[in-house]
């Protein structure tokens, strides 16, 4: 991986293009400690304390940890890049279940465009409804300046706003690096912010570590005990991310004028993780929704405080759904991208059938059973790595350190995708063509 920037460096159009994401990280972090007009940090501090927003396993911890700790400073990018998740979720499942969005999906760059256009103002809707239930969870915790009057709207209206054009400003960042930068955009303003958590990650451990040194084994076999599976999920994401399932193809001979084509062997690579990150991702967003309900209505008793409590990150019905979001979005990605009769029909095309399988629907059927599998292993791997350590916080009560299973799947698999479109970009610019 080091080598692989250190090569991109020495190029000027990449090295260009590493910069320019390094300016607008740069950009990110600086809109993440802005923090919005008419609030008292000193009250808002203890309030985040108090709720171990810092430090919990709640969800609000969780969309914390993503915005780079600008949730609970409440500044200008307190909402990440979560409304735009949830934007790029509702738009694909739209373009799925309503013809006249998948037929303009289909239209090439124009329909693309118009998608993305449609994308951007669910977006800032979302932002504004978030923004919203933020502003009332800081208003009823007693943290603004202003409780009453004309001042009080005036102060709503600011706050809100301001929230709403942090999402609208990180979404518009993320496409520049899209544009002009190296890797997904939304994915390294993610990246970026759970980075920026680490030193408290580091923190923690280290007061476990203390803890285990004054004479709490329980502390002092924890540490270890993390770090040991730290490295076995990055293990087994670069794993997961090099794997693929290579169904076998034998190209027929064909005779045109004089000379002779076809007859070769070769394969049809299926990469296990075919969703990356992105079910991950797009289930921790899903399951943010009830965290952002809650800002505006926080029942103390009763069934929908129960209900509130059980999507808490140790709450079984949060674990369920959690596991279930992740396969139903590993499937849902892998139907979006691939196509086993498209697939069928181009190896037809080209004289190729797969060895003791018929060309047509046959070869389809039996390119549709190898993608069923091998997203049922990848989607499970993802899922039990993303739920192991809530289940061990659940268990030992250890919650500051639930997330770190999600984190590390988004780090490494960042960082992957990244490195490999480095690659591939090196790959194309040293590329040597017929005249050369």
């Amino acid at each position: 991986m080091l080598q692989t920037i250190k090569n991109a460096w020495s190029i000027p159009d990449l090295r260009k293009k590493i910069l320019f994401t390094l300016l607008i990280i740069v950009v990110f972090r600086i809109g993440s400690v802005i923090p919005v007009p008419f609030l008292d940090m000193q009250a808002l501090s203890q309030l985040m304390v108090d709720n171990g927003v810092n430090t919990s396993n709640s969800v609000l911890a969780y969309l914390n940890t993503l915005s780079g700790g600008a949730f609970s400073n409440a500044t200008l990018f307190a909402m990440g890049v979560t409304p735009y998740i949830n934007s790029s979720i509702i738009m694909q499942l739209l373009c799925v279940a309503i013809p006249p969005l998948e037929r303009m999906a289909k239209e090439g760059e124009a329909g693309r465009k118009k998608i993305a256009t449609i994308t951007r103002y669910v977006t800032v809707g979302l932002g504004l409804i978030q923004g919203t239930a933020y502003y009332f969870y800081l208003l009823n915790s007693g943290v603004t300046t202003y409780k009453e009057g004309f001042s009080l709207w005036f102060a709503a209206v600011v706050i809100i706003l301001c929230f709403t054009a942090g999402t609208a400003l990180m979404m518009w960042l993320g496409e520049q690096i899209n544009e002009k930068g190296i890797g997904n955009g939304i994915s390294i303003l993610l990246f970026a912010g759970i980075v920026a958590r680490m030193p408290y990650t580091i923190n923690m451990l280290g007061q476990y570590w203390s803890l285990g040194l004054q004479g709490s084994t329980q502390f002092f076999f924890f540490v270890p005990f993390w770090i040991i599976v730290f490295l076995a999920v990055i293990w087994v994401i670069t794993f997961m991310q090099d794997s693929e399932r290579r169904i076998p193809i034998q190209y027929a001979k064909r005779v045109v004028g004089r000379k002779m084509y076809g007859g070769q062997s070769s394969h049809l690579p299926i990469k296990v993780a075919l969703g990356g990150v992105l079910p991950i991702i797009f289930a921790s967003s899903i399951l943010s929704i009830p965290s952002t309900i809650q800002m505006f209505w926080n029942p103390t008793d009763g069934f929908w405080a129960s209900f509130f409590a059980a999507f808490s990150t140790t709450g079984w019905l949060y674990m369920v759904l959690y596991f279930l979001l992740i396969i139903m979005f590993a499937y849902f990605y892998t139907t979006i991208q691939y196509n086993p009769i498209e697939m069928a029909n181009n190896l037809k095309q080209n004289n190729g059938t797969i060895p003791g399988i018929r060309p047509g629907a046959p070869t389809a059927e039996f390119i549709r059973k190898i993608l069923s599998r091998i997203t049922l292993i990848g989607s499970m791997f993802l899922a039990l790595i993303a739920l192991f350590p809530l289940i061990y916080a659940a268990t030992t009560g250890m919650g500051g350190m639930s997330m770190g299973g999600t984190s590390v799947i988004i780090l490494v698999g960042v960082a992957l995708e990244t490195v490999k479109q480095m690659e591939s970009q090196m790959m194309m610019r040293h590329y040597k063509g017929f005249l050369d």
